[in-house]
């Protein structure tokens, strides 16, 4: 197949994606660790061949902007290894020291300093090491060995596959989101969840203190502002807060938060909103915002760039995406597959864009029978069928709660997520209900879209009926539950120019000129979306934000540089879409 690698128009420096990675857990001590790395990749059997060159951190070898010659890939019987020579200057060290990897795709051991530092299973999630007594002021090298059995085996991968195409994109490997130090006094905030509670004018932290201390010192702010002060004794404190903006995508308001804990300075931020399902005067069950019916428009994002793949080439880009989503009328984001770093929700969180946040599917090869024949005749399996929805391996399945897990204390923070969504397609599922009712039980704050698409698993499993539709009209079926169009349209225009792969080209409907995409995305909606509203409908989400190499059913293109859609248009759409 012929393929075009295709570069952004986003800068890309030596020290890529430099900003500090964790915006509402912000602390003056910060090293970035990204840059340029030492890199080799060789088969298993055949032994360390030497240092192969110099690879750019935090891009996979497959990417574009990793550096590497194009075609490189590291097969399941690979293995990657990384190597940074770096310089810990003085003063930086205090009690505690910790490196931070936000992703490595899929198996990996740390080294530093020739002192094995522990191993990590799992592509999305981030995890660290406490390097206190290894680290030291001055030379230290930081070594990482990574293997990735890709879709070879249950482990979460999301839309990557060997043999990639259509719906499935060329999978990649390693290091692909920051990697990062930090070093805090002995006594120090471990982590802290954020509770606004708009019903009792409230906010409720939650502090993880490490270390001894009688309490925190809490400040709230308004810019420079200050709103309130207040000492914490324990763990929890909760803080009347009254005369407040509340958070919406038509007015983002976010206020500021400072916790110090002994010498421990720590910077966040929330916002006062509230999700939740209601009743209309209609009797349908409608998605809320701050207690009041609230249409989410929204679009389905893959999070994949032609030049980074799963990495974003910039801050800036994480950016881009988001405030191109908001001007063409949409007040929500469908994250699809996909965790993305931490900046991309803040970014939401500031421009007031609602995020549904899927969990990242996994399990050996899919059963074409569960995902591509049974739903569409109408067929919808209990999802206790472990080998036929490919979950058959119980390691596999303890996997991916301790990685739901995982997801929600990473994200649990950020004022824009309103949906969780655990399953999407069949692609992985099992137990549902069960997972449903330990991810309410997680996060109770939030609404759950438990099998997105198919394989329902009737009306006590989730909050709300999920419908995926490309070929046929939009019917909204007679469900008690909330009704979301969780995935539709797919429309594809061709870009002469801005495309991966110009002879294979998927989509679920082709158009030959941007005034016929226009004219059909406003039909669709016209037609079918804004009249199902009236029976019920509370969500609408558009595949898809952008091209992703065959698939060219994106809003703007794979490289970012053509807007496909007339924001005129969509604006225009997205106008009539209000409860």
């Amino acid at each position: 197949m012929n393929t075009i690698r295709l570069r952004t128009p986003f800068e890309v420096s030596d020290i890529p994606l430099s900003e500090y990675p964790r915006p509402q857990f912000a602390r003056d001590s910060y090293k970035t660790l990204n840059g340029w790395w030492d890199y080799a990749i060789y088969k298993a059997k055949d032994g360390f061949p030497g240092w192969q060159g110099k690879i750019l951190v935090p891009f996979s070898p497959e990417s574009l902007l990793s550096g590497l010659p194009e075609g490189v890939e590291v097969l399941p019987d690979d293995i990657l290894c990384y190597r940074l020579k770096f310089n810990v200057e003085e003063g930086f060290l205090r009690a505690h020291t910790f490196i931070h990897f936000d992703a490595v795709d899929c198996f990996a051991t740390v080294r530093l300093n020739d002192t094995e530092l522990g191993t990590h299973v799992g592509g999305y999630t981030a995890f660290g090491f406490d390097v206190t007594g290894v680290v030291k002021t001055g030379a230290n090298v930081l070594e990482v060995i990574v293997t990735d059995p890709s879709d070879t085996s249950y482990h979460s991968r999301g839309k990557q596959k060997l043999r990639h195409g259509g719906i499935w994109y060329t999978p990649q490997s390693g290091i692909w989101q920051s990697v990062w130090m930090e070093s805090v006094p002995d006594t120090y905030l471990r982590d802290m969840t954020i509770i606004p509670d708009i019903d009792r004018d409230k906010l409720i932290l939650k502090l993880d203190i490490a270390g001894e201390a009688e309490g925190a010192d809490i400040a709230v702010m308004d810019g420079n502002k200050l709103l309130k002060a207040q000492k914490c004794q324990g763990n929890i404190a909760e803080i009347d807060f009254d005369g407040y903006e509340l958070w919406s995508p038509e007015n983002p308001k976010l206020y500021d938060l400072a916790v110090k804990v002994g010498e421990d300075v720590v910077r966040s931020y929330f916002g006062m909103r509230k999700f939740s399902v209601v009743t209309d005067r209609k009797g349908f069950k409608r998605l809320a915002l701050n207690n009041k019916p609230y249409f989410h428009t929204g679009v389905l994002d893959q999070g994949y760039w032609s030049d980074g793949m799963l990495t974003p080439p910039s801050n800036a880009a994480l950016e881009y995406d988001v405030k191109l989503v908001k001007s063409l009328g949409f007040n929500m984001i469908r994250k699809h597959i996909k965790i993305e770093p931490l900046r991309w929700y803040y970014h939401c969180d500031k421009e007031g864009v609602l995020v549904w946040q899927d969990m990242v599917s996994g399990g050996t090869a899919y059963n074409f029978a569960a995902i591509g024949v049974l739903p569409f005749v109408g067929i919808h399996l209990k999802d206790d069928k472990y080998k036929f929805f490919s979950r058959a391996d119980e390691e596999g399945r303890k996997e991916y709660v301790n990685e739901m897990y995982d997801t929600v204390s990473r994200l649990k923070n950020c004022v824009s997520l309103a949906v969780w969504v655990p399953f999407n397609e069949g692609w992985g599922q099992f137990d549902s209900v069960k997972i449903t009712e330990m991810l309410r039980t997680a996060d109770p704050t939030r609404i759950i879209d438990s099998v997105s698409g198919w394989h329902d698993q009737g009306k006590d499993s989730s909050q709300l009926k999920s419908l995926h539709v490309y070929f046929k009209p939009i019917r909204i079926p007679n469900d008690e539950r909330c009704i979301v169009l969780s995935e539709f349209g797919g429309y594809s225009l061709p870009t002469e120019g801005h495309m991966f792969s110009p002879d294979k080209l998927f989509g679920y409907k082709m158009y030959k000129t941007p005034e016929a995409f226009w004219a059909a995305f406003e039909k669709l909606y016209e037609k079918s979306v804004i009249p199902a509203m009236e029976k019920g409908l509370s969500a609408a989400v558009y595949t898809q934000v952008s091209d992703v190499e065959e698939e060219i059913n994106g809003l703007v293109t794979y490289d970012r540089r053509i807007v496909k859609l007339s924001r005129e248009v969509a604006k225009r759409v997205n106008s009539k879409l209000v409860l």
